[in-house]
């Protein structure tokens, strides 16, 4: 029999939490508060990596803000929500109108130089992180200000979007300077899902729009997995005139993006095709990557030959998320939870005018729904 009461198994995994975040915070010391990425969690020695010349990456620095918020809510002390909040409102202070900033920035002087704009690898989930901290705060005024370097990101968007010849596949473009390069990793099939759950803060007008633009991208995500022999997605693709698609890096180490993507729209249209395209890409999975103790990559979705490992996140996001597809939508409700980047659900909490911290142990929450059995099958 199990001697510990609930309350006291939860505090276990709150008093870990608060280690951890502890053994980071020294990470933020920076004159910038944008915060160094790797760190020494014995000694707290903090460093950025040599292949980035000393620079902090965008996505890294930008991608803690909805845990460490939890974190403060859930433990009453603020100094979380400050060090993750402190980097935005600095970057905010010389955000661009078109809300793209480049991947690499000086933790130090603030600066970003001169290194690729992208949705994809570096820079991705700063975005993301943008639109869900206002989700997160139950779109209050107190969050108001992550919405707006949303939209002004969103709007840069827009200007990196092509279209593909001679199919018209819709893709995001990554920038070096003034230069646009036609290529989009699978890493930015994150954004249709951005968009699907961003959309409904605009106008009508422009609501559809952004939410037309999610459906378009979804459907070259999903065919980055139809367009190979084995139906699943290599690392990236290129896109030549009058050729559409074709992959550059051809791996595949079982991502999530695209069903994460599909995932949202299915929830939030309700079109079943969402859902059939899902199932397909497990159906791919289940047909290249399955062997007897788990899952594997593949070394080439061409070949179909595969590598020996199955990554984390497979399991947290990937599965999550196709198990998901499958699921009433009252399980884990996108009324009531907010996906981190890795697919944790995060409570939504109306954030208060000026962001007072308020300790949300100390009255009952809601029980984390049970995820039963699966009660609604495929349909088609």
């Amino acid at each position: 029999m199990n001697s510990f009461r609930q309350p006291e198994r939860d505090k276990i995994f709150l008093d870990k939490a608060r280690d951890i975040a502890d053994r980071l915070l020294p990470a933020w010391n920076t004159p910038t508060g944008i915060p160094y990425n790797v760190i020494n969690l014995s000694q707290g020695r903090a460093h950025n990596p040599g292949w980035t010349g000393g620079e902090s990456i965008l996505a890294d620095s930008g991608t803690e803000q909805l845990e460490f918020i939890a974190l403060s809510q859930r433990t009453g002390d603020p100094k979380y929500q400050q060090k993750v909040e402190n980097v935005i409102t600095f970057l905010n202070k010389t955000f661009p109108d078109d809300g793209l900033l480049p991947i690499y920035i000086n933790p130090h002087s603030g600066t970003t130089g001169y290194s690729p704009i992208t949705f994809g690898a570096m820079g991705d989930s700063f975005y993301e992180y943008l639109l869900k901290v206002w989700v997160q705060g139950n779109k209050t005024s107190a969050v108001k200000l992550y919405r707006d370097m949303w939209e002004k990101s969103m709007k840069g968007l827009l200007s990196l979007i092509r279209k593909s010849t001679p199919s018209s596949f819709t893709y995001i473009c990554e920038k070096s300077g003034g230069s646009l390069t036609d290529k989009m990793d699978e890493l930015a099939c994150f954004a249709p899902g951005m968009l699907a759950l961003g959309s409904a803060g605009y106008s009508p007008d422009d609501s559809q729009k952004f939410m037309s633009l999610a459906e378009e991208l979804a459907w070259t995500c999903y065919n980055f997995y139809q367009s190979t022999p084995t139906k699943l997605a290599g690392e990236n693709y290129f896109f030549h005139s009058g050729q559409d698609m074709s992959v550059g890096t051809s791996w595949n180490i079982l991502r999530p993006e695209t069903v994460e993507s599909l995932f949202y729209l299915w929830r939030l249209t309700g079109n079943k095709t969402y859902q059939d395209w899902g199932w397909n890409i497990f159906q791919a999975f289940e047909k290249n990557s399955r062997i007897e103790s788990g899952y594997v990559g593949l070394k080439d979705v061409n070949s179909g030959v595969k590598d020996n490992m199955m990554q984390s996140f497979f399991l947290a996001e990937t599965l999550k998320y196709l198990y998901l597809f499958f699921s009433p939508s009252s399980i884990i409700s996108l009324n009531e939870w907010v996906f981190n980047t890795e697919a944790h659900p995060l409570r939504i909490v109306t954030r208060d005018e000026g962001g007072v911290v308020k300790n949300l142990n100390e009255k009952k929450q809601k029980p984390f729904p049970r995820i039963g059995g699966r009660k609604e099958g495929r349909t088609g």
